[in-house]
């Protein structure tokens, strides 16, 4: 995959600074062999084979060399002797697409070890041609304009993305639920297109409840990524009663696209639906049978996040937030969402109310963060927990989001041990004062596997979790140079103690950082030092295959 230079960056000036003192420490006369060297480590490379004793040389940003480098001289040297050294962890589902540029330390992704993010499910990192509002907070309106504000700022990880269905609609028809008209679809085709030349990495549809999906529309897109080397990555919905149908599609679009798709979020949702995931497993795997390239990742808790939105019927949202916050103001329609079969099915499958928590709100609701609904409802002295979340939305305009506690440990156990499945958090890089992220997988997913699952539950080998961590992601997002230690490979490394790696992070509190992850390099610089932030900004855009090509 080709790659946008950052070197205008923060961190690259950093960086340079750091290594021009290094320098002037040994002297000229002393000339080091490399810039860091990474010694005496035990070595799980991300292909899934056996670990093996060596050292890794690091140069100009690149793993210059591999094996025991007894003689070896470094600006740097790192003593690995117990700890396990492994290529960075790349996180197939993020939201970082702005907590990036607010805080481009990322600091709860690569204190775990996470070098890269993949974002783009959303809105925010796509075009806003034609129907979308410009947003002051967000200026860009291109690919190329994120990516260069990522640039200005610097940032710590790497960062890719998809372009969304939605956003593309929402681009070209607003708010409009219905069919796109041919013109329509050749607009989006065109956006599509445009997105991928500038290093979208492909399309990601989004099938939650909160806006229309046409599969014809979908599948003309992807046909669009797929020209220019893209794939397809699909959220798979409600996730629960669903499930199968949801499925189904992603299958339909691998065999008539003919492009690779990748599934969020492999689980199942719902107490009802317990215990039923082997069968959407086995749907999938027989898709695999038949030459499909289909993929999936997985966050290791049992309770998910997002917007409250999510368990209100679709016809409350398909116009949009406003005319959605604009419903939940009318007396009427309030009784018409409470009485609606979709509201209890979704409230149900959501955890019920005693499994859907507050996870954060801008206004009165706030007072509630952490609360479940069953005991919000008994604070405020109402009688219907199911009201309680209407009249709570209302109050905030349609926007809180919360934790839902309605998946099981057996299921998440099953899909865990898939060798296609990767890991995606499903959160976003943030810092210990950031109060927009309840869950607490935006800082432990990964550790959570490799302690918990990998080395306390043996689910896995350590050089398994590693390669779905690490080699797996990086094949599907066709990036040629990440995801093993390869001499040549761009230098994301992360040093790890197997021992005592763990998430630190819960559910009661879920901002706190990682513990066992010394040392993270990030294109050959070190971010985290000793299990310090070292201020450094290295990362850089991963653009797609596409990037730069002309029209397909």
């Amino acid at each position: 995959m080709s790659q946008r230079p950052f070197g205008m960056g923060l961190g690259w000036r950093g960086a340079f600074a750091v290594a021009v003192l290094a320098f002037a420490a040994v002297g000229p006369a002393q000339a080091q062999d490399y810039d860091l060297l990474i010694r005496g480590g035990v070595i799980v490379d991300g292909s899934g084979g056996p670990r093996f004793d060596g050292d890794v040389a690091i140069k100009d940003g690149r793993i210059a060399k591999i094996g025991k480098l007894g003689a070896a001289r470094a600006a740097r040297v790192i003593d690995a002797g117990g700890m396990m050294v492994s290529p960075g962890f790349i996180d197939m589902h993020t939201h970082s697409d702005t907590t990036v540029l607010e805080d481009g330390a990322a600091e709860s992704m690569v204190r775990q070890g996470v070098t890269v993010n993949v974002v783009g499910e959303g809105s925010s990192v796509a075009p806003r041609d034609g129907k979308i509002e410009p947003d002051p907070a967000q200026p860009w309106t291109t690919f190329t304009g994120y990516f260069a504000e990522l640039e200005k700022k610097g940032v710590a990880i790497n960062m890719a993305s998809f372009v969304a269905y939605d956003q593309l609609r929402r681009a070209v028809m607003g708010y409009d639920p219905r069919a796109a008209t041919p013109a329509e679809l050749e607009a989006m085709k065109a956006l599509m297109a445009r997105s991928m030349r500038e290093g979208a990495i492909g399309l990601v549809g989004r099938f939650d409840t909160g806006g229309p999906v046409y599969p014809d529309e979908v599948i003309e897109l992807a046909k669009v990524a797929k020209a220019y080397g893209g794939f397809y990555g699909t959220h798979s919905g409600r996730q629960g009663s669903q499930q199968e149908k949801e499925y189904a599609f992603a299958i339909r679009v691998a065999e008539e696209a003919k492009i690779p798709v990748h599934i969020y979020h492999a689980k199942i949702i719902g107490l009802k639906n317990w215990g039923t995931m082997s069968k959407y497993l086995d749907q999938l795997e027989a898709a695999r049978a038949r030459g499909l390239d289909i993929t999936a990742n997985q966050y290791p808790y049992t309770a998910m996040s997002h917007g409250w939105n999510a368990f209100f019927p679709v016809w409350s949202q398909e116009k949009g937030p406003q005319q959605f916050a604009a419903y939940l103001d009318d007396p009427a329609t309030r009784e018409r969402i409470r009485r609606d079969p979709e509201f209890a099915l979704l409230s149900d499958e959501h955890g019920g109310w005693q499994g859907i928590a507050l996870g954060a709100a801008r206004g009165p609701a706030a007072k509630y963060a952490g609360m479940r609904l069953i005991d919000i409802a008994k604070a405020r002295g109402e009688a219907d927990p199911g009201m309680t979340a209407i009249l709570l939305m209302a109050e905030e305009k349609g926007r809180i989001t919360g934790v839902f506690h309605n998946q099981s440990e057996d299921d998440l156990k099953l899909v865990i041990q898939r060798s296609w499945i990767s890991d995606g958090s499903d959160g976003a890089a943030v810092n210990l004062t950031d109060p927009a992220n309840p869950h607490p997988r935006a800082y432990g997913s990964n550790v959570r596997v490799l302690g918990h699952y990998t080395r306390d539950l043996k689910l896995l080998t350590l050089e398994e979790a590693v390669r779905k961590m690490t080699s797996l992601p990086a094949g599907v997002l066709s990036l040629k140079d990440r995801g093993l230690l390869r001499e040549g490979y761009a230098a994301d490394v992360v040093v790890f103690n197997a021992a005592q790696v763990r998430d630190m992070a819960t559910f009661e509190r879920p901002a706190a950082y990682a513990e066992g992850v010394p040392y993270v390099v990030v294109n050959g610089v070190l971010v985290i030092d000793g299990g310090q932030h070292t201020g450094a900004r290295p990362g850089r855009p991963l653009l797609g295959p596409g990037a730069g090509s002309p029209e397909a």
